[in-house]
């Protein structure tokens, strides 16, 4: 069993720890939280008072590096949420005092999530040749750009970033909290960038302020390749002389219509190809959550010398400088290179 504790109490710690109850192989021992309180785990007000093989830090942004340093200065392997560090100076000096150490890598999620694991499975197979452009409206910053050069194979890179921002009146039926049962329009600023990274390849950046909860904006996916393309659920591409096909990628849940066994999902499928395949089938596991039990489980797996690592923190921080990038360009109205940095 390979045990972590959780550094803070919101509602993405609240997601480790219980998606922790259920695994098999891995166990959250307790939470690390400034101020006593009631949890479903044991709390802990140091790092010094426990004893885990691993770290979760689940902390706002501006705390985060001092919360990973502290855990790598006792030898702790440490899962940081997103981003690592909050700015393009504290990423690098965070860098300078812990990428040495092989200990930090970072919980980004979203290639985990199945229906962009199934589309990355598909990419990688060549289903559509090479990769030459994704574009991505689903997510925001460091989210979006571990997206883009996911989907593309990019590695860590120099980027040339032009950005723009508009604002325009949206109705806002959904956030975090739910329904806000609202139909009055609302000022929504929307932030399309264009990030190239030579060779040919480049990302489209697309979001719109609570994209992630406002179901009035789609969530678009585009891949675009030397012999096909993906967008969203559906493949086209050329299968042989002459022939050009499309293909759906076709999600098997259960529980539908006449189908009693529980709600879950089951696979998802390019005609006869199984993409993916739902690692925890019984739990009912929501799309984030099979993500996140995924990279708990991976983490474990390179904690005990049996897995690569789940994401190091080299691509977690150029990720964010990349987004940092995105931001700075709107807010300039100019061009933005991300040169070398420390951990290219």
């Amino acid at each position: 069993m390979t045990s972590f504790a959780v550094i803070g109490s919101g509602w993405r710690a609240e997601m480790f720890w219980r998606l922790a109850a259920a695994l098999p192989d891995v166990e959250c021992v307790g939470a690390v939280v400034r101020t006593p309180r009631e949890l479903p785990v044991p709390t802990f007000a140091t790092l010094d008072e426990i004893r885990p093989d691993f770290v979760v830090t689940a902390v706002p942004w501006a705390a985060n590096p001092d919360v990973i340093l502290q855990a790598v200065q006792r030898g702790l392997p440490v899962l940081a949420e997103t981003p690592p560090a909050p700015d393009a100076a504290k990423l690098h000096a965070l860098w300078q005092l812990t990428g040495d150490t092989g200990l930090v890598q970072v919980a980004e999620q979203y290639l985990l999530v199945p229906a962009h694991a199934a589309r990355l499975a598909a990419v990688r197979a060549g289903l559509i040749g090479e990769p030459t452009q994704v574009q991505v409206s689903s997510t925001h910053m460091y989210h979006a750009v571990s997206l883009i050069r996911g989907y593309l194979g990019q590695g860590r890179g120099p980027v040339t970033v032009r950005a723009s921002r508009t604002t325009a009146p949206l109705v806002d039926p959904l956030n975090r909290d739910g329904w806000t049962d609202s139909d009055d329009p609302q000022p929504a600023t929307t932030t399309i960038a264009t990030l190239d990274f030579g060779d040919g390849r480049s990302g489209l950046y697309d979001f719109t302020d609570n994209q992630w909860h406002n179901q009035l904006r789609f969530r678009r996916i585009l891949v675009r390749g030397t012999h096909g393309e993906l967008r969203d659920d559906e493949i086209v591409r050329l299968a042989g002389p002459r022939t050009i096909v499309r293909t759906p990628l076709v999600r098997r849940q259960t529980g539908y219509d006449l189908d009693l066994d529980d709600f879950d999902t089951d696979t998802i499928t390019f005609g006869e190809r199984v993409l993916f395949r739902n690692p925890f089938p019984g739990r009912r596991y929501n799309d984030e959550e099979i993500a996140i039990a995924t990279l708990l489980g991976r983490m474990a797996s390179w904690v005990r010398g049996e897995g690569p690592p789940p994401y190091p923190l080299a691509d977690g921080a150029h990720d964010h400088l990349v987004a940092l990038a995105i931001e700075e360009s709107a807010d300039s109205g100019e061009t933005v290179t991300v040169d070398a940095a420390a951990w290219f």
